[in-house]
This record gives structure tokens, C-alpha cells and sequence, in this order.
């Protein structure tokens, strides 16, 4: 079978694919992780609280779409990376799968009885699906820049070496509250376009500027610890970038401060940091001026900037090993066939267009503010 394009530009396709994926999770379940995150303290009262749950009712199960596309597509497009993580981070992900869970059973739940300790167990049922998730993909992002602890045999089997417990180091937890702090943001970013004028607007524009500044501190924070500390990896000499992927055929190294040696090379990659940076400062400005058009827009840019930061630093890494640098996996060392990524990625011009669609018909049906008048009347609210 003739397939047009080689397989190295196919492997770099799918990972911008993968990027892509995340990004568009963080952009739009995020932001209902970061409401569900503020909820008991934007909504002092039951009304308030209904007014923030229904802010996001609508769209929340829709994006879940984003999640399964991009485990999807690590199993198809990247089967090393997919089985090393989905292994030995398994009890992370167990922990994420139990508090997202949470969420479904809540929204379906809370409203069912008027008893107000019944309704206020379900509002912390919320928080805590929408909080732990939020930390624990930081402290994973964290964990891949710091190197999982894991080696590939001779057969590349992997050995997973680390604990639950061991993943909540220092700076991974910096990174989970850095997650936090930008969806949080991302989620007050949102309410001020969804709900009306009043006491719980106010209190969501308070923490969404502390949830700004925080978001800038701990951004450059983990900038100065990962140019200064042991972060980083490297590969040493010549790679086969359309050779069959196997991670013994490239030799890696750690090297602290190796993440910034891209920017050295493609310095038009700087935007990404710059726009991590910069998105905070226009939410807050956004904030200060109640401009939720510029709020939100900087929210947005925030988490765009941020993740690709992740992504732009350590290309071509993918997840690489802190124990054994030689198991690292790659763009070029880890992805599916050559045959399977050009499948793929027929599917993917087929289907990504229908789910974006999808997502803008449904904010185009949804948009506009509710009120507390539309949560106390409509009978369909939560």
C-alpha cells in the first residue's frame, strides 16, 4: 500500500495530534473541573450552588469526548507509551477514573431530594470530582518531566518501579498545583460568561484573580526549577527518526536543564512559555476591568500556552525514564506502524471535524447567562 506521507512526518503528525487532544480536554472539560473546584465557595446558597452546577450541566458530558479520543489515541498511536503509563501510574488513574465518576452520579443525584445535607454531600461530591482530578494530571505532568521510574527488558517488557505515594514529589506537586490554579482560573473564567450579575459572580471573579496570580508564580516557578534543578533528558548521537520503533535503538540521557535546548534551536517555540505567562495577566486584567470576554480569552490562552509548553520542551520525549534513561520513549522510538498511523489519521480528518462541530452547535444552543429566576422555575435544572 502506497501511503503519501513518510513516517517520520506521520510520528510528528501524531504527536501535534496528541497535543491537540490535550489541550482540547483542558479547554473544555477543564473548565468544568474548575468550576466543580470553586463550587462551595462561589455558592453560599443552594440556588447559588444550583446556578454553578447548571452553568456547566449542559456541556460536561459532552466533553467527555475529549478524554476517550486521547486515551484512544496514546493505545493506537503511541502502544509503548500507553502500556508503560497505563501500568504503572495505574492507581493515579484509578484515583482520577473514582473522583471523575463522582461527578456523573452527582449531577444526576443532588437535586433528587430537597433535604439540604443530602444536597450539600453531593455539592463536595462535586468538588472532589472536579478538584483531584485537576491536581492529579498536574502531578502526572509533573512526573513525565522528572522521568517515570521504569525500565524496558530485552523482550520490552516494563518493570515499573515507583509507588502511589512516590509520584507526589516536591516539584510534581507544584505542577498539581499549578493545574489546579490555571483551571480554576479557566473555570471562573466561565461562569463570568454563564451567570448573571450577583454575590456569586463577585466571589467567582475574586478567586478567579487569585487563581491568575497563582497561576504566574507557580508557571515561572517551575520555569526557574526545571532550567536549575536535575530536570531533563536528552538523546545522545544520531537518531533514525523512520527506523521501527524500539526504545533500545536510541541511547538517552539525563541532563539537567536539557528541556530548554529547543528553544535554543527553534527560538519561535519561546511563544509558548510567553503565552503561558501572558494568558494569567489578561484573565486578571479581564477580571479587574469585568470583562468576561477578556477574562475568558486569557483563561483560554493560559492553559493553551501551558500545556504546550509541556509538549514543545521535551519533543521528541514522550515519557522518559528516570531510572533507566536508555528506556525512554519517543516520537521516534514508541509510536504504532507506519501502516496504522496513516489509518489513523484518515479517521481523524473524518471524525475530529464531526466532534468539533458537535462542541460549537452545542455552545451555540446553550449560550447565553442563567439567572437565579431560570434555576428556582425551570424544572429541567439540576
Amino acid at each position: 500500500m502506497h501511503i503519501p506521507l513518510d513516517y517520520e512526518t506521520l510520528r510528528v503528525i501524531w504527536w501535534a495530534l496528541m497535543g491537540v487532544l490535550l489541550i482540547g480536554f483542558a479547554l473544555t472539560d477543564g473548565y468544568d473541573l474548575g468550576v466543580a473546584s470553586l463550587l462551595p465557595f462561589v455558592g453560599r446558597t443552594d440556588d447559588e450552588r444550583r446556578l454553578v452546577i447548571n452553568s456547566v450541566a449542559p456541556h460536561w458530558e459532552g466533553h467527555q469526548v475529549w478524554f476517550i479520543l486521547g486515551g484512544g489515541a496514546i493505545f493506537a498511536a503511541w502502544p509503548f507509551v500507553y502500556a508503560v503509563s497505563f501500568s504503572g501510574f495505574y492507581l493515579a488513574m484509578f484515583l482520577v477514573l473514582a473522583a471523575l465518576i463522582l461527578r456523573p452520579v452527582a449531577f444526576k443525584y443532588r437535586s433528587k431530594h430537597p433535604d439540604a445535607n443530602w444536597r450539600a454531600r453531593w455539592d463536595w461530591a462535586l468538588f472532589v470530582g472536579g478538584l483531584v482530578p485537576a491536581l492529579v494530571f498536574g502531578v502526572a505532568v509533573g512526573n513525565v518531566l522528572q522521568g517515570a521510574p521504569f525500565r524496558l527488558d530485552s523482550d520490552l517488557r516494563s518493570h515499573y518501579e515507583g509507588t502511589l505515594l512516590g509520584l507526589f514529589s516536591p516539584f510534581a506537586l507544584l505542577t498539581g498545583l499549578l493545574s489546579v490554579s490555571m483551571l480554576v482560573l479557566h473555570g471562573a473564567g466561565w461562569l463570568s460568561l454563564k451567570i448573571e450579575e450577583g454575590p456569586a459572580l463577585a466571589r467567582a471573579r475574586r478567586y478567579g484573580g487569585i487563581a491568575a496570580l497563582a497561576s504566574v508564580i507557580l508557571f515561572a516557578l517551575g520555569g526557574v526549577l526545571v532550567a536549575t534543578g536535575k530536570i531533563g533528558f536528552r538523546i545522545e548521537g544520531v537518531v533514525d527518526s523512520t527506523g521501527p520503533s524500539n526504545p533500545h535503538y536510541s541511547a538517552t540521557i539525563a541532563a539537567a536543564g536539557a528541556w530548554l535546548d529547543n528553544y535554543g534551536k527553534h527560538p519561535w517555540m519561546v511563544a509558548a512559555p510567553a503565552l503561558g505567562l501572558l494568558g494569567p495577566i489578561i484573565a486578571w486584567f479581564g477580571i479587574r476591568q469585568r470583562s468576561h470576554t477578556i477574562n475568558f480569552a486569557g483563561s483560554s490562552l493560559a492553559t493553551i500556552g501551558i500545556i504546550a509548553t509541556v509538549g514543545l520542551s521535551m519533543f521528541p520525549f514522550i515519557l522518559p525514564s528516570s531510572i533507566d534513561p536508555g528506556s525512554s520513549l519517543t516520537v521516534w522510538n514508541a509510536s504504532s506502524s507506519h501502516l496504522t498511523l496513516w489509518i489513523m489519521l484518515l479517521v481523524t480528518i473524518i471524525f475530529l471535524p464531526i466532534v468539533l462541530g458537535y462542541t460549537a452547535w452545542a455552545f451555540r444552543v446553550m449560550f447565553g447567562r442563567i439567572s437565579l429566576r431560570d434555576v428556582q422555575t425551570n424544572p429541567d435544572f439540576y
